[in-house]
C-alpha cells in the first residue's frame, strides 16, 4: 500500500486563501488554473473582431526554434508601420495575453497584491512598452496549458506566454517567436525519495499537466502510471495530499513548486530541451517579427538578465548566455 504523506501547510498555502479573495477584483480571474468556473468577464471574448490576414498554410518545419526575422529596426511606439497587427492593438488600447496565474515564478498571482508577476509576465510588458511606450497595457486571459493553441487560433488573444515549448507540431497551427528561455524536463520528489529521475519511478504515480509535451512524454516510461491534472498547481495538490509520487515538468515550473514546498525536492538531469516561445496567431507574421525585434533588444540591453535575476536567480542559479535566436523561417 502506498504511503500517504501528511498533509502540509506552508506559508504560501495560507497566503493562497487571500489569493482566492484577491481574483475576483484583479485583473484576470485565476479560476480556470483553479479547477473553477471562471467568472464570466474572465472569459469574454475581445470587443474588437481578430485583426490580421486570413490564416496562413501551415509553415515549414525543418528546424522548431527557426522564427521570421526580427523587424530591422524597433519602431517607435508612436510611429507604428500602419495597417500593421502592432498599430491595430495599440489603436485598441490593451494588448490581450494569455497566460498562467498559478506557476511561480514564470506567471503567477502575487497572493498579497492581487497581480499576476513572473518572468514570462515581464516579457510581455517588455512587448506592451514596445507597443505603447506602457508595459502594464495588458489585458490578461488566465488560461490552462491545453488552452494554448486555442486560444490563439481562434484570435481571441495577441500572445501567449506560458512556458509554452516551440515544436513542429504547434508551429502547424500558431507560431511562435525566436526562442527567449531554454528549459528542460526534470521530477519532483518528496525529500528522501530514493529516486533520482523518472526511470527510478516504476509502479509509481507521476503527475503533469494536459496538452503538455511533459505528458506526452511520460509515454516512454511504460512502467509509471501517468496521472494527467487540468494545471501545474492541480499536480502540486495531488502531490501534497498524496495521490501522486511525482510531479515531472519543465525545471523552471518545478523551482516553483520547490519555494512553495519545503519537503518537496528537483531531482536527477533533464530529460529533454524545452525551449521557450511566445505564441502569436499564424497570420500574425508582422506580431512576430516585431516581437523578435523586442527580444533582440532585451538581451542586447541587459533586461533579459536582469529580469531572469528577479525571478530565477535565487533558484535556479546565475543567468546562463540567453538563448541564441535562429531566424530565417518564410511564410
Amino acid at each position: 500500500m502506498r504511503p500517504t504523506r501528511t498533509r502540509r501547510v506552508t506559508a504560501w498555502g495560507a497566503a493562497a486563501a487571500l489569493l482566492l479573495g484577491l481574483a475576483a477584483c484583479s485583473t484576470g480571474s485565476g479560476a480556470d488554473d483553479l479547477g473553477q468556473a471562471a467568472p464570466e468577464e474572465a472569459t469574454a471574448e475581445p470587443t474588437e473582431e481578430p485583426t490580421g490576414n486570413p490564416p496562413a498554410e501551415p509553415a515549414e518545419c525543418d528546424d522548431p526554434v527557426a522564427s521570421y526575422d526580427p523587424l530591422d529596426a524597433l519602431p517607435a511606439a508612436d510611429a507604428l508601420p500602419s495597417g500593421s497587427t502592432m498599430a491595430e492593438i495599440r489603436e485598441r488600447g490593451s494588448l490581450i495575453v494569455g497566460v498562467s496565474a498559478d506557476t511561480l515564478l514564470m506567471g503567477s498571482r502575487n497572493p498579497f497584491t492581487g497581480q499576476i508577476e513572473g518572468f514570462d509576465i515581464d516579457m510581455l510588458r517588455e512587448v506592451s512598452r514596445a507597443i505603447f511606450g506602457d508595459p502594464d497595457r495588458l489585458q490578461f486571459r488566465v488560461i490552462t496549458s491545453g488552452q494554448r493553441i486555442e486560444v490563439l487560433a481562434s484570435g481571441e488573444v495577441d500572445l501567449v506566454a506560458r512556458a509554452f515549448t516551440v515544436n513542429c507540431e504547434r508551429w502547424e497551427q500558431i507560431a511562435f517567436s525566436a526562442i527567449y528561455y531554454n528549459s528542460g524536463q526534470k521530477v519532483l520528489v518528496a525529500q528522501g525519495s530514493q529516486a533520482q529521475g523518472l526511470e527510478d519511478l516504476a509502479g509509481e504515480r507521476v503527475c503533469a499537466p494536459q496538452g503538455t509535451t511533459t505528458l506526452s512524454r511520460l509515454a516512454e516510461y511504460p512502467e509509471i502510471e501517468p496521472v494527467p491534472a487540468p494545471t501545474h498547481s492541480q499536480c502540486l495538490a495531488l502531490f501534497q495530499q498524496g495521490q501522486v509520487d511525482a510531479i515531472t515538468g519543465d525545471d523552471t515550473i518545478l523551482a516553483g513548486f520547490v519555494a512553495q514546498d519545503p519537503y518537496a525536492v528537483v531531482v536527477g538531469d533533464a530529460i529533454s530541451e524545452e525551449p521557450y516561445g511566445i505564441g502569436v496567431p499564424a497570420e500574425n507574421v508582422d506580431m512576430v517579427q516585431f516581437v523578435n525585434a523586442v527580444l533582440a533588444q532585451l538581451v542586447a540591453d541587459g533586461t533579459w538578465a536582469q529580469i531572469y535575476d528577479r525571478w530565477l536567480g535565487e533558484s535556479l542559479g546565475p543567468a546562463p548566455e540567453p538563448p541564441t535566436p535562429v531566424y530565417g523561417r518564410t511564410a
